[in-house]
């Protein structure tokens, strides 16, 4: 799983992301040790619920990275991935929440955020702040400071969806002075989008606005999955196949009824974040909460700030 893989930009000192050059270097590190799994092989994993060794790569949220950078490297080499992409941006045409708290944090740090955020937010918001697995698992693997993993953690896990919205848009507010350079260009195109798929990588959603889907209804949670899966069949002009992945990941971070969903709207797999070997369990009674371990739990995957 990979999330943002670029050059460094000066501009943004705190900003963790994996450098273009080791992210090089762990696809030869990967394909030294292990290699690298065809498409139709894994496809055919899925069909007869048999796994095949091998890496597949992911790559979450439709960074403009995933086209510039990765792409590339990955045609280079002779190899496919799977893109991961939330929608809202392409309706709204703004950030999605979650990366406009990874600019925050990338331009000024932690503490800074987080001494802004506390005039900010009030007990009451913080409807979720007792979920113990929230407090305990998130951010574990992550090689975060206190402040950073404060902050993250009470505007993507504790604080009611009610009130985000507003809290990091005054962070913005205050916080963020630049020229736009920074946010033009985030996400993929949708023409850059279904080029991917016409270049033999497959497409999946990633919800619409990138929420903690176990802390939405199951109705809000259904318009995620369809709405998101609309929006990448239209711009796709159909997709190879359906898939998806959890936001923010972990086994807290969606339910039961969210798998349920995703089998009802035909999706073939999703993919889960659990550091382990797929095995023929999960193929035959959990795909939709498949395993997949982060970049950082292999050499030369560690991100940079």
């Amino acid at each position: 799983m990979y999330h943002y893989v670029r050059p460094t930009d000066p501009a943004l000192p705190y900003f963790r992301h994996l450098d273009l050059v080791d992210f090089k270097k762990q696809l030869s590190y990967l394909e030294e040790q292990y290699g690298f799994l065809s498409k139709s092989d894994f496809l055919h994993s899925l069909e007869t619920c048999t796994p095949k060794p091998g890496i597949v790569l992911t790559f979450d949220d439709g960074f403009r990275d995933h086209y510039k950078y990765v792409l590339p490297c990955l045609l280079e080499r002779g190899l496919w991935g799977i893109f991961y992409i939330p929608t809202s941006f392409y309706q709204k045409g703004k950030l999605l929440d979650v990366h406009q708290i990874h600019l925050l944090i990338g331009m000024h740090g932690g503490e800074v955020v987080f001494n802004a955020l506390k005039s900010l937010v009030s007990e009451n918001m913080l409807s979720h702040g007792n979920v113990e697995e929230f407090r305990k698992l998130t951010y574990r693997d992550q090689k975060n400071d206190d402040y950073t993993n404060l902050v993250k953690r009470t505007l993507n896990y504790y604080i009611s969806y009610d009130h985000r919205e507003f809290v990091i848009y005054e962070l913005m507010r205050r916080l963020l002075h630049e020229d736009g350079s920074l946010v033009n260009n985030f996400y993929m195109s949708p023409m850059e989008i279904r080029q991917l798929q016409e270049k033999g990588m497959i497409v999946g959603s990633h919800t619409v606005n990138h929420p903690v889907m176990s802390k939405l209804s199951k109705d809000d949670q259904e318009k995620e999955i369809i709405q998101s899966f609309n929006f990448l069949e239209d711009i796709t002009g159909g997709l190879s196949l359906k898939t998806f992945c959890y936001p923010y990941g972990g086994f807290y971070s969606f339910t039961k009824e969210t798998e349920m969903l995703l089998e009802e709207r035909g999706c073939l797999f999703s993919f889960n974040v659990e550091p382990k070997n797929i095995d023929e369990y999960d193929l035959r009674n959990r795909r939709q909460a498949l395993p997949r371990y982060d970049c950082n739990q292999f050499p030369f995957g560690a991100s940079q700030e």
